[in-house]
């Protein structure tokens, strides 16, 4: 538990840094991505512990595999998320 409030705490900062010299919208985008991102890595976490615990080989194979797409689809997002924020601050640059 301490290892995934550290985690978080140390997301939340690196977030925070990643923001600055963003729009408003830019990080706001930024962000939700991110926080969507560290969601989907969590439950992947969890998929990975939860194939560590069964016995059944072909479930903890089909797991691992759900995780690993879950992990993927996370930085799907945040890749995502970055262009998307990208995008909002060159219009935010516009429109100056």
């Amino acid at each position: 538990m301490k290892k995934i409030v550290l985690a978080a705490t140390a997301a939340a900062s690196l977030i925070a840094l990643s923001a600055c010299g963003r729009s408003p919208e830019g990080a706001a985008i930024e962000n939700a991505g991110e926080m969507m991102a560290d969601n989907m890595e969590m439950k992947a976490d969890s998929m990975d512990a939860m194939a560590d615990n069964t016995s059944n080989a072909m479930a903890s194979d089909m797991m691992e595999n759900s995780a690993d797409a879950m992990d993927a689809g996370a930085a799907n997002v945040r890749e995502a998320a970055d262009d998307a924020a990208d995008n909002a601050d060159a219009m935010a640059a516009n429109k100056r």
